[in-house]
């Protein structure tokens, strides 16, 4: 049955209910009738991120979406995104996902944050990266050593460094020894930020 008359038949059930005494309905057309509710919802709840995320991409701003989102602020509509959005299949909460979201966020900034503060370090060994000759991604640390921001180089350099073991072992070593910073900055801002909320009670 095509969506359209899925939803159309759907709807005229619940409305068929609802419209009259519940006394006047059998037990499983009530039944019937929650059952389709139910999946109305879950269908819905699919569609919403979508639209939101169409709107995001159109140029709309948080601030925008918050009345059409029926809700006061747009921090509280990126939070119902959060909490809407990759729910299907998930075993955590809403509530859970919106704080892996923000953990997240906050593990990417403390490494960007990271990598400006050695930003002379990173362009140092990506300028010696970008010299070499016929080695896979070396392209892309030269593209990414043009661009303002130090951040830009950690993921060219990591997906180099795995072409220089054998022939430039020092170079490999001195990546390897980026992504343990960068892994040991976001767990240490994992850390902070779990102490935090246990700090907090919740």
């Amino acid at each position: 049955m095509p969506p359209n008359e899925k939803m159309h038949d759907a709807l005229e059930l619940l409305e068929e209910v609802l419209g009259g005494a519940t006394a006047e309905h059998e037990p499983r057309k009530v039944l019937a009738a929650l059952r389709v509710l139910r999946e109305l919802r879950e269908e819905l709840m699919t569609w919403e991120p979508q639209l939101i995320r169409a709107a995001r991409e159109l140029g709309v701003s948080w601030a925008e979406l918050a009345p059409a989102l029926g809700v006061a602020s747009r921090q509280a509509a990126e939070r119902r995104y959060l909490r809407l959005r990759d729910a299907a299949g998930s075993d955590n909460t809403a509530d859970e996902r919106v704080q892996e979201t923000r953990d997240r966020r906050a593990e990417d900034r403390a490494i960007v944050q990271w990598a400006r503060e050695n930003s002379a370090s990173l362009r140092r060994l990506a300028g010696q990266v970008s010299a070499l000759k016929g080695v896979p991604g070396v392209g892309k640390v030269r593209r990414a050593l043009a661009e303002d921001d130090a951040a830009a180089l950690l993921s060219p350099l990591a997906g180099v460094g795995q072409h220089l073991d054998h022939a430039y072992p020092a170079l490999a070593v001195e990546i390897s020894e980026i992504a343990t910073h960068t892994e040991r900055v976001r767990r240490e801002t994992q850390e902070r930020r779990q102490s935090s909320r246990s700090g907090n009670g919740s």
